[in-house]
């Protein structure tokens, strides 16, 4: 090899991806010095994993978002959190995660460097391992920088069954804190829009909470984490799941002043913005408390709400009683109000 990566000026180039020494170089020097572990550093094409006991959970994700780096976040981190989220949301300890990179020949090797370190720190932060991965590189201009997909596994408790299909008329319904946070900080960005309070993506990973929640209410129906679609699209994905209607309560719902006042300002609809580390939460209306209690007893669920109930309703309805007493349909997002959010 010609000396080391050139992590200051270099930049991807085709030969990163040909499977010859420059990959080597770029696997050994970039990915496995910040991803490391023993699975990883065997470098088979596959991991060799101990079955636990229990019921495997897997999921698999891609991000492609823009910009790469957002306030509170990156693609890096945010691949992560996404799938371990995704994992979690069944009750499941998410045990390893398998990476897939496509980069765009030109992108700076820096900006890879960047990366791939915010993963290994998330990955770190969470305790869950990047076991597997790979790495292909594409022309300049038909990669937008950095693809990743990423690929979780976990294990679920026998006897524990947390499915979107299981809520049921007369359940509560909760989140875990604010609404549209991550959305709004993509497009602030992406938009170069000068907000006077800079907003933060909310992207963090979420199977601790869940763990908390699952320690005080076994009895939990639903868990769903609202990503692309937000709020609303998640409560029509479990009320058709399901079978049910669904009421909230508009003045239950948290978000952020500054979130609201930009989604006013933009004519969008926080239901329908994108959150990369909240969940949605349905469970009997008599633990209801219970639970509410649990996650606001957590860092990451010290703004939860119960924001509304299950109905029976043949048409599976999701419906708001809003600010001013009146009540209207909330549906699916509908076209492209957010590309490229996750």
């Amino acid at each position: 090899m010609a000396g080391r990566l050139d992590l200051k000026h270099g930049a991807v180039d085709m030969s990163h991806g040909s499977g010859g020494r420059a990959m080597a170089q770029l696997i050994d020097e970039l990915f496995r010095k910040h991803l490391d572990n023993d699975l990883l550093a065997r470098g088979d094409d596959q991991a060799l994993l101990a079955p636990p006991a229990g019921r495997l959970a897997m999921s698999t994700d891609g991000h492609v978002i823009s910009p790469l780096f957002f306030p509170g976040g990156d693609i890096g981190s945010l691949a992560v959190h996404g799938t371990v989220n995704d994992v979690a949301m069944c009750g499941a300890r998410p045990l390893y995660l398998a990476a897939g990179f496509i980069l765009e020949e030109g992108l700076a090797l820096a900006e890879l460097a960047r990366i791939v370190e915010s993963m290994a720190a998330a990955c770190n932060a969470c305790g869950v391992p990047v076991v597997t991965g790979d790495t292909k590189v594409v022309e300049r201009g038909k990669g937008d920088g950095c693809f990743i997909t990423t690929t979780g596994v976990g294990v679920v408790p026998d006897g524990l069954d947390i499915s979107g299909a299981n809520a049921r008329p007369g359940d509560a319904i909760l989140v875990s804190g604010h609404i549209g946070d991550h959305g709004v900080a993509i497009m602030s960005k992406r938009e170069n829009l000068g907000f006077e309070t800079e907003i933060h993506s909310d992207s963090q990973a979420l199977h601790d909470l869940v763990a908390a929640m699952i320690d005080a209410v076994p009895e939990i129906h639903c868990l769903r984490d609202p990503t692309r679609g937000g709020l609303a699209s998640t409560l029509n994905e479990l009320a058709q799941q399901s079978g049910v209607g669904m009421q909230i309560r508009e003045p239950a719902i948290p978000v952020r002043p500054e979130v609201a006042a930009a989604c006013e300002l933009l004519g969008l609809d926080p239901l329908n913005v994108a959150n990369e580390g909240k969940l949605v939460a349905i469970c009997p209306a008599d633990q209801a408390e219970t639970l509410l209690a649990a996650m606001r007893g957590h860092p990451k669920g010290m703004n939860a709400a119960i924001i509304g109930e299950v109905f029976e309703d043949p048409h599976q309805f999701v419906q708001m009683e809003t600010a001013f007493g009146g009540n209207r349909i909330v549906d699916w997002l509908a076209g492209e109000q957010l590309p490229r959010i996750c």
